[in-house]
């Protein structure tokens, strides 16, 4: 059986961002585990304009283009990782506007997050895990957050992720509750959809 396919999602699109460190570093420790098949989403790639669409995505799919390519990209992943900054105590605008694209797609799939910033993005990461529910998603509850004099030495000191690696053992508790669940929650979805058939 194939490797599950997890999207790590960067949250932020700004110049200058954080995310694109923090997501490459948790690829690093996903692909060293060898039992998922990771790659990047990053969505400034998708530069899908505020929700201004007739119908939710629950009733009809998007009309703009941009939004329909996130919606396949979704749909071909079998789980994800939130790597979330925290704007406002809450995630950023383009992630829960990304979110609102797309529903059927993150159906019965899990999502597990990286936060960072002042408290290590720990109350984005709450948001999402309410919204992620709403999506009909599976959250894990171990997450990975970095913050306080972690964060400030990676953005602002010259540190690496090297630095840091007391890090990496909420990483891999992260990783593990996210494989079983990707692989749980895909051999379900498989074997409702061979009844279906």
């Amino acid at each position: 059986m194939s490797k599950p396919r997890i999207g790590i999602v960067i949250s932020t699109t700004r110049e200058g961002r954080f995310g694109d460190k923090a997501a490459e570093w948790i690829q690093g420790i996903a692909a060293a585990r060898g039992d998922l098949q990771t790659e990047i989403v990053d969505l400034q790639h998708y530069p899908m304009p505020f929700f201004d669409e007739p119908a939710s995505p629950f009733y009809a799919p998007p009309r703009d283009e941009a939004a329909r390519r996130w919606g396949r990209k979704v749909d071909e992943l079998d789980g994800f990782i939130f790597v979330t900054a925290e704007y406002n105590h809450g995630p950023p605008a383009v992630l829960k506007n990304a979110l609102d694209y797309a529903y059927k797609e993150f159906n019965r799939k899990p999502v597990a997050f990286v936060g960072y910033g002042g408290v290590g993005g720990a109350r984005a990461v709450e948001h999402l895990r309410l919204i992620s529910v709403e999506l009909q998603m599976a959250p894990t509850r171990a997450a990975v957050y970095i913050g306080g004099a972690d964060f400030i030495g990676l953005l602002m000191q010259g540190k690496t992720f090297a630095d840091m690696a007391h890090l990496e053992p909420t990483a891999v508790a992260m990783l593990d509750d996210l494989a079983w669940w990707t692989h749980a929650l895909r051999d379900a979805r498989e074997a409702t959809a061979a009844k279906a058939a």
